[in-house]
């Protein structure tokens, strides 16, 4: 199939471009910019006036629901609210239920997923069988059939003796290993930032102290194993030093935070907004401070959505019996696009954050728009500005903090190597 883009403003962070060109696409792949390749025959012409054509987003972090919570969610909604929001790759935590610790677990879920003909979908695999924390999976097999690294998710791994074993594999093979930093311990029962308004509301509280300690003990394995390590999430001033002072040593380490701590903190929860419960909480102004300039230093190498869709029942209990998570896919462009623009932070310099670099973080060839790269392509109106309400969500999942909130940046076309599989309604 042959696609022809028009008049587009194009932004591609990788290779530094960033003017208006017509694109060309053949056979699934970018095939020349402005002139039509020999006999070139178009089955899809967009005329892509006053839009910017970008690199399809890469997600690091997109919980599908399936297999186990279908009643949260399923493959065909989560997949389509991806692709209405641009993101044309993901990555999936490992846990399901049961969670991906199988390779015919990875292979049915990819199987799935691929007769949906919509994004690109990169299974994380289970680090740990059953993510108990003590044996470790078969982690060869898991990457044969399809895992592109490997996680414990939310699920803790107290056993620092299967964590150094887990590292000395991964290093061995030079696998990918991705840990959300928080201790155990220091973190039980806790569901908000350990502050002032935590103890206003009677909440109990994560001290900062539990992701830091976690990232000094990962750190000092990782050196110790010469493991790849990613750290999920980070949300402290201090966490992203101590991530900050790594990357300085030479360690291979890099990190993510998801977009809703770009904009919040622990004076959103407000009077107990359950949409605010998430893990990692939201923390204090400095903290949120700290993240943005993370970004802009390039401690923080790339945003992701964070996405956890939850029914509504299961947010409609007591913020501290609530589950936590935030349904965030189709805001990650958008709550970029807001943090560009009060940080003035360049355009392409925001989207290489969910295009090109976690798109080196997969390992994967893809977030960029280079001549014979699969055609992964996301077209916005940077100046059309909408509502966040859950009629607007194509996600199952409504719960999100920023419900009622103006954001910029609409989609009006995503292609999946080179197929149109969403089109904004007119």
């Amino acid at each position: 199939m042959n696609t022809v883009i028009r008049n587009a403003r194009i932004i591609d962070p990788a290779n530094q471009l960033d003017r208006t060109a017509t694109l060309y696409i053949v056979e699934g792949r970018i095939a020349a910019f402005d002139e039509a390749p020999a006999g070139f025959t178009a089955q899809h012409d967009i005329d892509a006036n006053g839009l910017i054509a970008i690199p399809g987003l890469v997600d690091l972090s997109v919980r599908l629901r399936e297999p186990g919570y279908e009643y949260k969610a399923t493959l065909e909604s989560e997949m389509y609210a991806a692709v209405s929001g641009g993101v044309t790759s993901l990555a999936l935590p490992p846990d399901t239920d049961p969670p991906l610790d199988e390779p015919g677990l990875v292979e049915m879920l990819k199987h799935r997923a691929r007769r949906l003909q919509q994004a690109h979908v990169y299974p994380i695999g289970a680090l740990t069988v059953k993510l108990q924390g003590e044996q470790l999976t078969e982690m060869a097999e898991l990457r044969d059939a399809g895992c592109v690294a490997f996680s414990q998710a939310d699920a803790p791994i107290v056993n620092l003796q299967a964590l150094l074993r887990a590292l000395e594999y991964a290093a061995t093979f030079d696998f990918s290993v991705w840990l959300r930093p928080q201790d155990p311990h220091l973190s039980r029962d806790g569901v908000a930032h350990d502050g002032a308004i935590a103890s206003r509301l009677g909440l109990p509280g994560i001290p900062a102290c539990a992701e830091t300690v976690a990232i000094a003990t990962r750190l000092l394995l990782a050196k110790e194993t010469g493991a790849r390590l990613h750290f999920c999430r980070l949300s402290t001033a201090a966490g992203i030093d101590m991530v900050r002072q790594a990357k300085r040593q030479g360690l291979p380490v890099t990190c993510d935070v998801a977009v809703h701590h770009l904009h919040l903190t622990e004076n959103d929860i407000g009077f107990f907004d359950a949409n605010c419960h998430v893990i990692p909480p939201f923390r204090n102004q400095q903290d949120l401070a700290a993240i943005r300039q993370g970004l802009l230093d390039g401690t923080i190498d790339a945003i992701c959505s964070d996405h956890t869709p939850v029914d509504d029942d299961a947010k409609h209990y007591p913020f501290g019996e609530s589950e936590a998570g935030a349904t965030a896919v189709e805001l990650l462009l958008p709550l970029t696009l807001k943090w560009a623009r009060e940080a003035n932070v360049p355009l392409a310099a925001a989207l290489s954050k969910i295009t090109s670099a976690p798109a080196g973080i997969l390992g994967q060839q893809t977030g960029q728009l280079s001549p014979g790269m699969r055609a992964d392509i996301a077209l916005f109106d940077p100046e059309a500005w909408w509502q966040v309400t859950p009629a607007r969500l194509h996600s199952q999942g409504k719960n999100t903090p920023f419900l009622g909130l103006e954001v910029p940046g609409e989609v009006h076309y995503t292609l999946v190597s080179g197929n149109p599989v969403y089109r904004r309604a007119d």
